[in-house]
């Protein structure tokens, strides 16, 4: 049984998500502040972090940074009581998986819930007889969503590696940041092109020697980001 951890200071919210969450056959844990929150997160091993963006003593902001500084690549769902297009955008860009907005349909949470849980899930238990493709010096395994650099093993988000399995699975092929939110996100992330700029900068950070001058994914001027077909 897998476990979940929700982070939130609202028990009313807590009492609600945990019941429908432990209907998907999860074990639930939760923690009431971002310290303890940011605790439970690096020491348990978890599919899914509901993570709340106003919390006491940790913003869920600070949590998901720590987190991601640290390589968790756990999904993490955020929730945010508030509606600026700015701390949607800011959730994105340091690493979350998606987000929602309070007051929120119960119906829908499960839904975006159930869909980071099955990409945990091909993360962590890959299957047998998996494909794989080499770029250079970069294995790409798509079933075990693994990725080696050099005989080193990227620790890459569940977002990082489907955007780079996207781009280097059609080399020379010039997306738009818009293209990218639709195909990668899923949802209507419309003016949030920041948040595929900000994904991109961490790749390019994990995957090449000097970022500044990338070989594997390229600025296409004018439109967006490619990978390279040179190889």
């Amino acid at each position: 049984m897998g476990k979940i951890l929700i982070i939130e200071d609202e028990i009313e919210i807590i009492n609600l998500l945990e019941l429908h969450l432990r209907d998907l056959n999860k074990e639930v844990e939760s923690a009431m502040d971002g310290e303890i929150g940011l605790e439970k997160a690096l020491t348990g091993e978890y599919e899914l972090i509901v993570l709340d963006l106003m919390l006491p003593k940790l913003s869920g902001i600070d949590v998901c940074k720590e987190l991601r500084r640290q390589n968790v690549n756990v999904s993490i769902l955020m929730l945010t009581a508030k509606s600026e297009e700015f701390d949607k955008v800011l959730g994105l860009e340091i690493g979350a998986d998606d987000y929602m907005t309070k007051p929120f349909s119960i119906r829908e949470f499960i839904a975006r819930a159930k869909a980071l849980l099955r990409r945990s899930s091909s993360y962590s238990s890959p299957k047998q007889n998996s494909s794989s493709f080499l770029v250079g010096e970069l294995s790409i395994d798509q079933e075990k969503r693994r990725c080696i650099l050099k005989e080193n093993k990227l620790d890459l988000t569940p977002k990082e590696f489907d955007l780079l399995y996207l781009l280097a699975s059609n080399p020379g092929k010039s997306y738009t940041r818009s293209n990218l939110l639709q195909l990668i996100w899923g949802y209507d992330f419309e003016g949030y092109e920041h948040t595929v700029n900000s994904h991109i900068n961490r790749l390019r950070a994990k995957l090449e020697s000097n970022p500044d001058q990338p070989v594997y994914i390229k600025t296409v001027w004018g439109i967006g980001y490619a990978f390279s077909d040179e190889f």
